[in-house]
């Protein structure tokens, strides 16, 4: 069946919180072995732990993905231990919002490093796998799924560098994609508004402050909102390519 994902292995990245631990969980009960990569060892073995007692199989694999090396690492193990590499989901990010003027330009660093270079990397180590899963695989197709943010799409004042972040994202995306889907890797972008994750709590004091206020009377979206995107977008039939998909809180305007 075009829906499942039974004998197909996924990697998600950022798989410890947020929209990483509800998207991996997804997968995971889709049929995918999941390799969920993080930093924080702890939670990963209990995410593993709980997609094991619902019946999944699951491999942690504690790494910083902005390393190079621990990215190709990943990569590797995941492929040794399982067998094979059939879905990405690039998932792993911070955002560091706050003015240009005066910034902590160490912020930036760490949003280029995780959100840019940490991306890239998985990205090239997984595609020699990607492809020969589109060519092999049970499914005749893989995928990339790559998660950006609205700030990929409209610029903020205070969020300039994580706005410059996502748009990368994007344009890697689609230059990408246009190398690989003839080969049936299919690369995907999704943008998500406001979800209540983990991410707004990496924010100085005061930026965590206005970013609370904006929000203040809105509904934001929940990380399994997302998952659910990310498991349409991974289980289409082989000759559907969902290129981008933008997930906004019924009530956010931009």
């Amino acid at each position: 069946m075009a829906d499942s994902l039974d004998g197909t292995v996924a990697l998600v990245t950022g798989a410890s919180s947020g929209i990483g631990h509800a998207t991996a969980r997804s997968l995971a009960a889709r049929g995918a072995a999941v390799a969920l990569v993080a930093r924080r060892t702890d939670r990963l073995e209990e995410l593993a732990a709980a997609i094991t007692a619902d019946g999944g199989r699951a491999l942690t694999v504690t790494a910083d993905v902005s390393d190079a090396e621990q990215a190709v690492a990943a990569v590797v193990q995941t492929v040794e231990t399982l067998g094979r590499l059939d879905t990405v989901v690039n998932n792993a990010g911070v955002m560091l919002l706050g003015p240009v003027v005066d910034a902590p330009v160490e912020e930036w660093d760490r949003m280029v490093d995780l959100n840019v270079k940490g991306l890239l990397y998985v990205a090239h180590a997984a595609l020699p796998h990607l492809l020969e899963a589109a060519q092999d695989g049970p499914r005749q197709v893989a995928d990339l799924v790559n998660v950006s943010s609205v700030a990929g799409r409209v610029a903020r004042n205070g969020s300039g560098v994580y706005n410059a972040t996502k748009h990368a994202v994007g344009a890697f995306s689609e230059s990408l994609r246009q190398e690989v889907t003839r080969r049936h890797v299919r690369v995907s972008l999704v943008e998500p508004g406001a979800v209540a994750t983990e991410l707004v709590s990496h924010n100085r004091d005061e930026v965590q402050e206005t970013i609370n206020q904006r929000f203040s009377d809105m509904e934001r979206l929940e990380s399994e909102d997302i998952a659910e995107a990310v498991e349409f977008i991974v289980t289409r039939p082989r000759r559907v390519a969902v290129n981008e998909l933008l997930v906004r809180p019924t009530e956010q305007e931009g």
